[in-house]
């Protein structure tokens, strides 16, 4: 009896085991996304493809979960800065780009706190602030633009849950991101430069289910 005893005293100081997502849930995660290119461009002025820079930034996430298994997600994150550059030429330019993307996701079920899903749905990126730099200029590059883009994305994800509310969270993402880029070399305007940008997004974060 005292042994019992011992053992239910224990049990009642343990935390309760956090169960897994169910429907109605929202919860937001928060961490470092960063952002690594994987693709190239066609020939820039005879110089070779266009190289695009990592990048890391606070990445936010918010999810609905339709059902236990099926969530929707919102990625976002606060503006990517990537240095543009030649393999002749060195950096030349700098970008700024938002790529929001919405997924439906499969959420993985009775594997205790560990709750790994896979997911797809769409992106969108939105370039802005796109500038030679002195590099750039002084071999009369002017005029830079980059085409927005929509394409497909794709991540796969685990929470692991410390609490019901709080969780760790490490997940992989993919973005197809094509754009055209166009600018002036010597006030001439030049063919467009179709780049693919296709970027891995690795998310290392926290978050809190409400």
């Amino acid at each position: 009896m005292k042994l019992k005893a011992a053992a239910l005293a224990v049990c009642m100081l343990l935390p309760a085991v956090a169960s897994a997502h169910q429907a109605g849930d929202f919860f937001i995660r928060a961490g470092s996304a960063t952002v690594r290119p994987t693709g190239g461009s066609d020939d820039v002025l005879g110089l070779g493809e266009f190289n695009v820079s990592n990048n890391t930034q606070l990445g936010l996430t918010f999810t609905y979960m339709a059902t236990d298994n099926i969530g929707i997600e919102l990625l976002g994150a606060t503006p990517f800065r990537h240095r543009i550059g030649t393999p002749a030429t060195g950096d030349i330019a700098t970008v700024k780009q938002l790529p929001p993307s919405l997924v439906l996701q499969w959420y993985f079920s009775g594997l205790g706190k560990f709750n790994p899903y896979i997911g797809a749905g769409v992106n969108y990126t939105r370039f802005y602030q796109e500038r030679f730099n002195e590099t750039g200029r002084n071999a009369g590059l002017s005029d830079l633009h980059a085409k927005d883009s929509w394409g497909f994305a794709g991540v796969a994800g685990l929470d692991y849950q410390l609490t019901d509310n709080w969780m760790l969270n490490a997940s992989v993402w993919y973005m197809d991101i094509d754009t055209d880029v166009s600018f002036r070399a010597n006030g001439v305007k030049q063919d467009s430069i179709h780049t693919n940008i296709n970027p891995v997004v690795f998310f290392f974060g926290a978050g809190y289910k409400f």
